[in-house]
């Protein structure tokens, strides 16, 4: 059937009525008599030479035929439905689902929103924290802000910000911590990512200590840790260099460790939309204002 000819008022009574099965409650979603809405419906059986409703003392109940349509015509009345919802104010709103590493969003990307709100209203962030693993097309997001080397297969990663480690430990181990031997009889708090204290020891030309102790999935449950006196941490220095600065950990040492970098991912298979863009532009902005000397 041409598009210029759908009868797009008999479809939209029938989708009404096959919702609520009831003649009178679908007259009153849609303003109309009740004697106006089944006009439509039987317009549409005469066109289509089927009957889509069977009439029984209770209600309605749908023919096969009724039983076919009735998907397609609510799936295509509520996809425009969205989109419609979409438009304020004389501008089309985008939404973007963005999976972000829950460290990297608690810590560095939710203090910068209000100037990508600020800049981009039209864009509305949906965000969903991880523990960094996620499956972008799996879990329905457009985006992912991921840790790691950037090589994932099937994936496009532009980088944001690199991500060192550094030793992080509660300011009450000042006089504690003169060398890095002096770790070896305090607790080590462990990160899920296995083998990133024997890389920092091994930097520093020492041996790691047998780590022993529970073993965390991201780095802020780390860091209160720390905070809280329960251990030494390694912590990716860009997140929570500012936590030095309110005195709720301190730095022993001033040895990095190269880790990973902080990538923004989409899948290779899909285009980037004007609202994506937006945020990948804004987000490359405000890392290279952050970047590490």
């Amino acid at each position: 059937m041409d598009r210029p000819r759908l009868p797009l008022n008999a479809l939209r009574a029938f989708e009404a009525a096959a919702r609520h099965l009831n003649l009178t409650r679908a007259a009153v979603e849609l303003c109309v008599t009740q004697a106006a809405l089944s006009h439509q419906i039987r317009g549409l059986e005469e066109r289509l030479g089927v009957t889509l409703f069977r009439r029984v003392p209770r209600g309605l109940v749908l023919t096969d035929e009724g039983v076919a349509l009735t998907p397609v015509l609510t799936r295509a009345f509520d996809g425009m439905s969205e989109v419609l919802d979409r438009f304020s104010r004389g501008r089309f709103h985008e939404t973007v689902n963005l999976g972000v590493v829950s460290s990297f969003a608690t810590e560095w990307l939710m203090p910068r929103l209000a100037d990508f709100h600020a800049r981009h209203p039209a864009v509305d962030l949906r965000i969903h924290a991880n523990n960094n693993r996620v499956d972008i097309a799996g879990e329905g997001l457009d985006l992912a802000i991921k840790f790691g080397d950037g090589s994932w297969h099937g994936i496009a990663a532009v980088q944001l910000i690199e991500a060192p480690m550094t030793l992080f430990s509660p300011p009450a181990w000042a006089d504690r911590l003169r060398s890095i031997n002096d770790l070896a009889e305090l607790p080590l708090l462990r990160s899920y990512r296995g083998g990133e204290w024997k890389q920092w020891f091994e930097a520093q030309g020492a041996t790691c200590p047998p780590l022993r102790g529970p073993v965390f999935d991201t780095s802020l449950a780390i860091a209160e840790m720390a905070a809280r006196g329960h251990g030494a941490a390694l912590l990716p220095l860009p997140l929570f260099d500012h936590w030095t600065a309110s005195g709720r950990l301190i730095r022993p040492f001033a040895a990095l460790v190269k880790a990973g970098a902080y990538w923004l991912t989409r899948p290779h298979s899909t285009v980037e939309t004007p609202g994506q863009g937006a945020f990948r532009e804004w987000l490359a902005e405000q890392a290279a204002g952050h970047a590490l000397s």
